[in-house]
């Protein structure tokens, strides 16, 4: 990454990231994380209502995450009997410990028990996805998930994005002696991966008050491939700092695998939407910092 290109796309202030010309991927920016919520419910209520309405499946990969449009869409299906039974679902990772095993179902990154909680729990039994069509991964599931995954063409790829552009956990290799090439990147499939030290950080920030002892270092995951085989891919995020410079490189940079989502820019319907504070980037509020390998001065930060 070239620190001066990202510099730049850092200082770009957030009112302008919607309709700038330099933009390669669409954006949209809401209020806030409430507002984003409900957005993501409502679209993905629509996309289930026009699969019903003409008859067909929807396919769907659907995330853990971002939390705050479970409750919007639980009450939405209720309330407007949005009828699920036609609705595939594919659940996009799974944290596992040390070992590659299961997490215990308690655990906070046991996705598969928030997701039967928060996604399927509170919708009333006649409208509710069955069960044959939730396809979960794990270290048992992959190739079976893999094949139903190719029997039939993806509608939608929903999802949120990681600190380093990730998506789902396809995140930005690190391993010094095993570098990938963009079409690796963008073929890579299912598999069972050791997770980043920045990811762990993160989700430990998040979660455990830093403590990242207590993070699961490892994961499966659909790849690139299937997650950008879907008509159409959302990426929502309202996560704030962890967020602000992914978004930005998506937005503006050459496609690169150091942020994996800029891969998002060669398909054919995809759209990034943030919350105000995912897209404003402390960088861009303070024009009065100043780089010295950029700026070829000593005032730096």
């Amino acid at each position: 990454m070239d620190n001066k290109q990202l510099y730049t796309w850092c200082s770009v202030p957030a009112e302008q990231l919607e309709k700038h010309p330099d933009g390669k991927i669409p954006f949209r920016m809401v209020a806030d994380s409430a507002s984003m919520g409900r957005l993501m419910a409502e679209e993905l209520a629509q996309e289930i209502e026009q699969a019903n309405r003409e008859g067909r499946m929807l396919r769907a990969i659907i995330p853990c995450g971002p939390s705050s449009w479970y409750k919007p869409f639980e009450t939405l299906v209720n309330t407007r009997r949005v009828n699920l039974r036609n609705l595939v679902v594919f659940h996009m990772d799974e944290c596992l410990d040390w070992e590659g095993k299961l997490l215990h179902r308690d655990d906070p990154y046991n996705f598969r028990s928030f997701m039967e909680k928060h996604f399927y729990g509170g919708i009333d039994k006649e409208l509710a996805v069955p069960q044959h069509q939730r396809f979960f991964l794990s270290p048992a599931t992959m190739e079976s998930v893999r094949e139903e995954i190719y029997k039939h063409e993806l509608d939608l790829t929903l999802g949120g994005w990681g600190q380093d552009g990730h998506i789902a956990y396809n995140q930005a290799r690190r391993a010094p002696y095993s570098q990938l090439s963009l079409d690796q990147l963008r073929n890579s499939s299912i598999r069972i991966q050791e997770n980043n030290a920045d990811t762990v950080i993160a989700l430990a920030q998040r979660t455990y008050g830093a403590a990242y002892q207590f993070v699961p270092p490892m994961s499966v995951t659909l790849g690139v491939k299937e997650c950008l085989s879907a008509k159409k891919v959302r990426l929502f995020s309202d996560t704030g700092a962890w967020k602000q410079t992914a978004l930005r490189v998506a937005l503006f940079s050459p496609l690169t695998t150091e942020y994996p989502m800029t891969l998002l820019q060669s398909h054919p319907d995809a759209m990034l939407t943030a919350t105000e504070d995912t897209a404003r980037h402390p960088i861009s509020l303070h024009p009065e910092w100043r780089f010295n390998d950029i700026h070829g001065n000593a005032n730096t930060i």
